[in-house]
């Protein structure tokens, strides 16, 4: 690393990985400087107070010039694959502009992150990495490409990938990718390169492959990870007519990851990913203690998921466009046509024990009302290419801004007062769910607590007013059980 207190930006601070480097880089006495979209939707971010924020895109000129401006280093943790079809020229476009604002502001070096691919026809999301980094090479900034293996780590896509295929299927009918070849890397090794790479010498303008100590084919990985965790080792058959757009919807309905992002990641295992190269270790030598084997990144992982301690997630990093305005939150919705279910209790409970059953809502906790019900709309919202329920939660307990639960995401919070979840499942409009906590009693929480649920849900054309008919009867028990169980549930706590 560069002596304390370099001045570094960081390009997609809040996605997997650059959530993890940026408290490393505060550790490390480093002053950095990151640009967000909307200071206000990150502002549950622990290290926020921390850091100088810009607020842009890195499709404008200007937000990019004042991220880069007296800068000694640059990270750049950007990749815009879900939820587009126009990811590579967005992805061309940003790496052009920040490009040109290193070079203009003198930036010292470029760090980016990239992935390991063969030589020859790429799919079009590494295609797209590839394409970046040679953007970034020729910018005139000396820049370090680091293409690594899949990332394992709590969270990560291609582990959560990994973790569902095994858990839910002990005989997986997969594609002929199976038996290809990956060089995994765990999250802190690729955390420590990309640490290390930020004080290369001036010179080094090129890329560097870094992988784990272990080669194996995916089908390896997944029976490793079986018997990591516990589990019988599943049968992997390899079919030869499954071809990467079907293993998608495949991988779309048996695991978390939305077709959106499982498209990409599949095309992506379609060759054989390793490294042809080592020179990183010439400048970078390897973390005390050596890289980690796969098994024992597993493992880390596991035990973070089961402590509820993941920093960082896919889900989170993903987060899908937020939602035109007018939000739910306007006292008269600009006009727009909005069906509501509410649900008031009052309860002898403490505001305080009432949230606390709020805010854990979700995940392995549930939803207090037919779970039968909620696994059947998430396989729906599945098979419809949605991301469906089992992406649970990144702590079982507390929330923080843009977290997932599920297939909502947290859009609001007021920690002990208010939960604002907009739903992210395929539906013929935008839906929203909140909830308020708020004493009985005006002058304190002495007299117990008002308990208020709120479904909010604006159609989009005929579809949306008849798919809000169609659900109705379903809500009446539904959200009416939901109300009643957190209530009474809260009430048996406290007595």
């Amino acid at each position: 690393m560069p002596e304390t207190n370099a001045r570094i930006a960081v390009a997609g601070a809040t996605g997997y990985i650059g959530g993890r480097l940026v408290p490393q880089l505060l550790a490390a006495g480093h002053s950095i400087r990151i640009l967000t979209r909307n200071k206000d939707k990150i502002r549950d971010v622990p290290w926020l107070a921390d850091v100088e924020v810009v607020e842009g895109s890195l499709t404008d000129a200007s937000p990019a010039d004042a991220l880069c401006r007296d800068v000694d280093v640059l990270y750049y943790l950007v990749h815009s694959m879900a939820g587009t079809d126009d990811f590579e020229r967005i992805e061309r476009d940003c790496a052009r502009t920040l490009g040109r604002a290193a070079r203009d502001a003198g930036v010292g070096r470029i760090v980016y992150l990239s992935g390991l691919h063969p030589e020859g026809i790429l799919s079009r999301h590494l295609n797209s990495r590839k394409e970046v980094g040679e953007i970034l090479l020729a910018s005139g900034s000396p820049t370090a490409v680091l293409q690594a293996g899949l990332v394992i780590g709590s969270g990560s896509a291609s582990f959560e990938m990994i973790r569902h295929l095994t858990d839910v299927l002990p005989v997986m009918p997969a594609p002929r990718w199976v038996k290809n070849k990956i060089q995994p890397i765990a999250v802190r090794d690729a955390l420590h390169y990309l640490l290390g790479a930020a004080a290369l010498p001036p010179g080094v303008n090129r890329t560097f492959d870094i992988g784990g100590p272990d080669i194996l084919t995916y089908a390896e990985m997944m029976r490793s990870y079986a018997e990591v965790a516990g589990f019988r080792r599943p049968l992997v058959v390899a079919l030869p007519v499954l071809t990467p757009w079907l293993a998608a919807q495949w991988v779309n309905l048996v695991t978390p990851v939305p077709r959106s992002l499982a498209v990409p990641l599949v095309e992506s295992l379609q060759h054989d990913c390793i490294a042809t190269e080592q020179d990183i270790h010439s400048y970078v030598p390897e973390p005390d203690g050596g890289l980690t084997p796969y098994r024992r990144a597993v493992a880390l992982a596991l035990r973070k998921i089961e402590a509820g301690t993941v920093e960082t997630s896919w889900s989170t990093a993903h987060a899908a466009t937020a939602p035109a305005e007018p939000l739910p939150s306007d006292p008269d919705w600009a006009g727009q046509t909005v069906f509501q279910d509410v649900r008031r209790k009052t309860t002898a409970a403490h505001p305080d024990n009432v949230w606390a059953m709020v805010e854990g809502i979700g995940g392995r906790n549930g939803w207090y009302s037919l779970p039968l019900a909620w696994s059947l709309r998430g396989w729906m919202d599945k098979l419809a290419g949605g991301v469906g329920l089992r992406r649970g939660r990144r702590n079982h307990d507390r929330l923080q801004l843009n977290d997932v639960v599920d297939w909502w995401r947290v859009e609001d919070l007021e920690r002990g007062r208010r939960l604002l979840l907009r739903a992210e499942m395929k539906v013929p409009g935008r839906a929203w769910l909140e909830f308020t906590v708020t004493p009985a009693d005006s002058n304190g929480p002495v007299g117990g607590s008002i308990y208020c649920q709120r479904a909010l849900f604006f159609p989009r054309g005929l579809a949306g007013r008849l798919y809000w008919l169609s659900v109705l009867p379903f809500h009446g028990i539904i959200f009416r059980g939901m109300a009643t169980r957190i209530t009474a549930a809260t009430h048996e706590r406290t007595t």
